[in-house]
């Protein structure tokens, strides 16, 4: 799963980018640091899998990981070209999901803001009229393109010619293209589209140090369009990842930082794709935490281990995390009557521990 970083100029895209990953991204204090996005992969934090792996004797941890790409700082104009912004909207068009950053640190850092004062509500306005005015050129393409097959009667063509005119005329209203339902008869309509607006937000709230709540107006803006948000000082996580565990956990109290926010921000992001995690682990194999689709099957989770694993697909053992932790094992949890025979329509649960048989 991919995750596009994305804010304007300076907002701490670069600085948190390197916090997550570590990745080494070029920073400064001036516009379009990042010209090419920066991918890196940042482990989703979750004890569960160190419990499992060691229950069954597992010989390597594999956690969940999740794609963050950081895209350069967009600007007004953006949509129209301007600061290299069509480059940087096709970057973004290939992500699943986008973590806004929204600097809400005051000027005193030293690092200047390009309209010369701090705005939270202004910045988030700013990016999000030019993903709305990238949509709405997007839209009036694609309609151009199936309002012809739908002249001739085509069923779908003509289901997804009505969807885009609703998309077209929210975008104009200012709304986003995931507030109109994708209709039933074309179901591949969005995918068709992929429009900027349609992708679930994550808002990172990147504060002075030591707050630990996002500002209330950015809060409320989140509630109020369905996003997520989280509070992250991006430039205390830089320093923090620079040092060992015990030395962070020591600053992180003189900061007054409860806990760490990019394990937030990595949690939050794992939960905006609407994913849950189940493992697969054996004596001697690799304990593997594996993401998965929420209300996916066992036969789809099949298909993220190996697709030859999914045409054989026969049965699949099942059994909680805490269950065979608790009991010490598989044959334990077996003979408690805890493991569990699922068919391939099996809805998977999070914490599931699934051995696959074929």
């Amino acid at each position: 799963m991919k995750v596009g970083i994305v804010g304007l100029p300076n907002a701490g895209k670069s600085t948190l980018f390197n916090a997550l990953t570590k990745g080494g991204a070029q920073t400064g204090d001036y516009p379009f640091t990042t010209i090419e996005p920066n991918v890196a992969i940042a482990e989703v934090p979750d004890q569960r899998l160190a419990e499992i792996g060691a229950t069954v004797r597992s010989s390597e941890l594999v956690p969940a990981t999740i794609s963050f790409h950081d895209i350069a700082g967009l600007v007004k104009g953006a949509s129209e070209g301007e600061g290299l912004g069509n480059q940087f909207l096709a970057s973004i068009r290939e992500t699943d999901a986008i973590c806004h950053v929204v600097r809400c640190h005051g000027l005193d850092s030293g690092v200047p803001h390009p309209d010369g004062s701090v705005d939270p509500l202004r910045d988030i306005e700013t990016i999000e009229t030019e993903l709305v005015l990238a949509d709405f050129d997007q839209v009036e393409r694609r309609l151009n393109r199936v309002g012809k097959a739908a002249k001739s009667g085509d069923v779908e063509a003509i289901a997804e010619r009505d969807w885009l005119a609703a998309v077209r005329d929210a975008l104009a209203e200012g709304r986003p293209a995931r507030t109109i339902p994708i209709p039933d008869a074309a179901p591949m309509a969005a995918q068709n589209l992929q429009a900027l607006t349609s992708k679930p937000i994550l808002y990172v709230a990147n504060v002075d140090e030591g707050d630990g709540e996002p500002p209330a107006a950015v809060a409320a803006h989140a509630e109020s369009v369905g996003a997520g948000v989280v509070a992250v000082s991006a430039r205390i996580e830089g320093e923090l990842a620079e040092l060992d565990p015990a030395e962070a956990e020591e600053m992180r109290e003189s900061y007054g930082v409860e806990g760490s926010g990019l394990m937030r921000l990595v949690r939050a992001a794992y939960d905006l794709l609407e994913l849950l995690t189940f493992f697969t682990a054996g004596e001697d194999k690799e304990a593997v935490a594996r993401p998965l689709r929420r209300g996916a099957t066992a036969l789809e989770a099949a298909g993220t281990i190996h697709t030859e694993i999914m045409e054989a697909f026969v049965k699949a053992e099942v059994v909680g995390w805490e269950q065979l932790v608790e009991t010490g094992g598989y044959s334990q949890a077996r003979d408690k009557g805890l493991l569990r025979i699922e068919g391939r329509d099996y809805v998977v649960a999070d914490g599931d521990v699934i051995t696959i048989k074929v």
